[in-house]
């Protein structure tokens, strides 16, 4: 059996084992990472051999940790990567390159119709009619976008968000209210099946399906990095944030906001941030906490979404797509009955 990892923003870990009575046997790790000193490579692939095969990513981990001599360096990867390389080998996991990408940014939609979007072909890759897609979304309206699980009259103020033009919806994941100005932000939507993420924990899956964007930012000089669980930053700020839903049929919804150029001003007069939240954040001014790629970059946004799209296209080979009219006439019928709702709207009050 054959497992890899790519830990975010270092390196490849690569396992290689074979099952015997329940048990792992013959287990070598590789990959290009760093490691001092060199016998310590042995000490790992002895430490999880003869593991029972039903063994998770953590207590992997714990095996290697616990089995490193003292002083052991670990550069650009860790017990846990190594955990969870094991567990994508047992779960023959495939890798991005293992899948026929698409690739679509097509033209404007409401926001609602995003978001029904996202539900349609989130489902259609679960069911195995459609191949795994990146999108990038174009909306043709401010919205702020509150999570599956907040409460509307917690998150939002109405009078305000009115007065700035901002339409109020709720997307079918969880995580945190997002303010959506049109033209202001870059959103795209993964689409994937869940074995692409199988082995990993549902923390690790969020900076797994993030790293090409991570390295695309990188690309334009922003020192980007992942703060758990769902943040994208660098040393100036929040750049943005991601959330997932997964489906029974076993698609995964993964999609990200990144600030291209926020008002932070009608943030704060717009979105209910509670100081418990801003205290988390370890920031006084709401204000502060989205820092924009135009700041940092000094481009345009549509040059920054070429790079995103280059940048994913070299990594995993990822071909022009489109949706399909059966695909927008699905996504009409679910704005209508569910994402136009009040039902649905207020379902947390």
């Amino acid at each position: 059996m054959h497992g890899e990892y790519k830990v975010p923003g270092g390196k490849l870990v690569v396992v290689d084992l074979e099952e015997r009575d329940g048990r792992i046997a013959d287990f070598r790790l590789a990959g290009d990472f760093f490691l001092e000193p060199d016998d310590a490579l042995d000490v790992i692939n002895a430490a999880v051999t003869g593991m029972p095969v039903t063994a998770d990513a953590g207590a992997i981990a714990d095996a290697v940790r616990g089995a490193l001599p003292e002083g052991a360096q670990l550069l650009g990867f860790t017990p846990e990567s190594v955990g969870t390389a094991v567990r994508r080998a047992l779960a023959v996991a495939p890798g991005w390159r293992d899948f026929s990408w698409e690739l679509v940014h097509e033209g404007a939609v409401s926001p609602r119709m995003n978001l029904a979007l996202d539900e349609v072909l989130t489902a259609r890759v679960g069911a195995g009619l459609r191949n795994p897609t990146l999108r990038i979304w174009e909306w043709d309206e401010s919205a702020v976008v509150i999570g599956s699980f907040q409460s509307y009259r917690n998150e939002v103020d109405p009078e305000n968000a009115l007065k700035h033009g901002f339409d109020v919806v709720r997307r079918i994941s969880g995580g945190g209210a997002m303010l959506m100005a049109a033209g202001q932000i870059i959103t795209y939507s993964l689409y994937v099946p869940a074995t692409l993420v199988a082995g990993m924990t549902f923390a690790d899956s969020y900076a797994y399906l993030d790293d090409w964007v991570l390295q695309a930012l990188r690309s334009l000089g922003i020192a980007a990095e992942y703060k758990p669980l769902n943040d994208i930053a660098s040393p100036e700020g929040k750049i943005g944030g991601a959330a997932q839903k997964r489906l029974a049929n076993g698609g995964v919804l993964h999609h990200a906001t990144l600030s291209y150029d926020m008002d932070g001003q009608v943030m704060t007069e717009v979105l209910r941030i509670g100081r418990e939240k801003l205290s988390d954040k370890g920031t006084a001014s709401a204000a502060k906490r989205v820092d924009p790629l135009r700041s940092q970059t000094g481009l345009p946004r549509d040059q920054v979404i070429d790079r995103f799209k280059e940048t994913f296209t070299t990594l995993y080979g990822a071909a022009p797509g489109s949706i399909t009219p059966e695909e927008y006439a699905q996504a009409e019928a679910l704005v209508d009955t569910k994402f136009s709702t009040d039902a649905w709207l207020h379902r947390v009050p």
